[in-house]
């Protein structure tokens, strides 16, 4: 009996999925652990994995469509069955009634077809979400569209070819009775190329956070000399085989996690009416991936030593670059505070952006070397790490989130280790 493959929810905040790619065609064989298609979030890249065993009898969503979890984006049956059910309707929700049957001895859950499809249709026309976008961007009518997808589905493409037939067909202005004389360029200067989904989600939460927060940055900066010191004899222990190759982001981090214990006020959400202050320390961390900037959070960071930390922190760092890293802990109110660094570039003094409804960003900076004091008098060069903390303004007031940094800057500077 034909099965469907559902898309799966990854988190309770996540409502939608892209489909980036699939690695099956129509008609391969597949096998249980066989990877079917890779499909993203927001911020995080999965793989789905066939469940059963059989031929892939049909692909519901193409690349590049968004899916509403829990939709049937596939079936999975023997050669020749019967798959109309399947294409009369745009998917099959996994919280849907099912209904069972026996078959040779065996029960099966087959899911009934919903009342209502998945996706949009116009009339009897049946119109994927993002067909359906473009066509309004566009000024193109759908329903008057020959779909190429299956069962007659209107594609995005479908409605991009329309647009430029219809361009190619628009009758001359008249600027082409007195055509103005422009200057003629040979070769290509530029390209186009369409923005991820990463990208727009990020564009848009950059957006609204300058627009929607009172947001002010303070600069200082830290003696590191105890931070190369630490790190000169971690990186020596780790080439002895400790487990532990604590960098000084990680040192940076710890320091800040034990500043905000004593800052709660910075440790908080601003919530419009109300301030969300919390007494434990969620730390965000951001992380640069090629599918573009994230921020997951290490939940409970003041309960770890500096050692746990470090290790804690390069695991889901890692998470986010292969694309295993829960949704859930990418979401903004998942940290209470994010500290992101720029030091590794070079960079000297940044202005970070606030991840809301989060108080606090901490950017940390490369490490310089300026004129300081050696003791006994004696004036020399001494390594300096920048620090700038953006704050929310609406939230916390100069003063408390200057004694906050100098906080951090105290913490870097008399750091000690735990065992």
């Amino acid at each position: 009996m034909a099965v469907p493959v559902l898309m799966p929810r990854q988190g309770q905040s996540v409502e939608t999925c892209i489909i980036t790619k699939w690695h099956k065609a129509k008609g391969d064989p597949v096998r249980p652990g066989d990877i079917l298609f890779s499909y993203e979030t927001d911020k995080a890249a999965f793989d789905e994995e066939a469940k059963v065993e059989g031929v892939l009898l049909e692909i519901l969503f193409q690349e590049g469509e968004e899916v509403p979890v829990l939709s049937n984006v596939a079936v999975i049956g023997k050669p020749g069955e019967d798959v109309s059910a399947f294409l009369q309707v745009a998917g099959i929700s996994g919280e849907q009634e099912t209904k069972t049957e026996t078959h040779a001895g065996s029960t099966v859950t087959e899911p009934t077809v919903p009342s209502q499809p998945i996706w949009q249709t116009e009339g009897k026309k049946r119109i994927s979400p993002r067909a359906r976008l473009v066509a309004k961007e566009l000024g193109i009518d759908p329903g008057q569209l020959q779909g190429s997808g299956p069962g007659g589905r209107v594609m995005e493409q479908d409605v991009r070819n329309a647009a430029a037939t219809r361009k190619k067909e628009k009758p001359a202005g008249p600027s082409a009775i007195n055509p103005i004389q422009e200057p003629v360029f040979s070769g290509e200067d530029s390209r186009t190329e369409r923005l991820s989904n990463v990208r727009k989600i990020i564009a848009a939460a950059m957006l609204t956070s300058l627009r929607e927060s009172a947001q002010l940055t303070h600069h200082t900066s830290a003696d590191a000399r105890k931070l190369l010191e630490l790190r000169k004899r971690f990186k020596q222990e780790a080439e002895k085989g400790s487990p532990y190759n604590i960098t000084i982001n990680d040192m940076v981090c710890y320091a800040v996690v034990k500043a905000l214990l004593k800052h709660p006020h910075v440790n908080a959400h601003f919530l419009g009416d109300t301030i969300k202050v919390f007494t434990k320390v969620h730390l965000g961390i951001a992380v640069d991936t090629e599918r573009g900037l994230m921020v997951p959070s290490l939940r409970n960071a003041n309960e770890y030593t500096l050692q746990g930390l470090s290790s804690r922190l390069k695991q889901i760092s890692e998470q986010c670059r292969i694309g295993s890293i829960s949704p859930d802990l990418l979401a903004p109110e998942a940290s209470s505070f994010t500290v992101t660094n720029l030091g590794s570039y070079g960079i000297e003094m940044f202005t970070p952006v606030l991840n809301l409804p989060q108080v606090g960003i901490l950017g940390v900076n490369t490490i310089l070397y300026r004129p300081g004091d050696l003791g006994n008098g004696i004036i020399g060069f001494i390594p300096v790490i920048g620090l700038s903390l953006t704050y929310d303004h609406r939230a916390i007031d100069g003063a408390p989130a200057s004694a906050f940094l100098q906080e951090v800057r105290q913490q870097i500077e008399n750091l000690s280790v735990e065992k």
